[in-house]
């Protein structure tokens, strides 16, 4: 999971619980996301990886590069 990108489909930042949507297993899951340095904000549509998973269903992301 962690290094996988994913895209933003529910605001992502502070007193947020933002969602994004990640490709694994075949198809395209949601996963709660909150930014790995607090204060980031990403906004829907924007591309992040993926840098800690926390069983089942959260995500900490960053900004993808490109």
């Amino acid at each position: 999971m962690v290094g996988k990108q994913g895209r933003v489909t529910g605001t992502i930042g502070p007193g947020l619980v933002g969602e994004v949507m990640v490709p694994i297993r075949g198809g395209v899951e949601a996963f709660y996301a909150y930014p790995s340095i607090p204060g980031e904000a990403f906004e829907i549509g924007a591309l992040v990886v993926v840098v800690e998973y926390h069983a089942p269903r959260t995500v900490y992301v960053a900004a993808a590069l490109g």
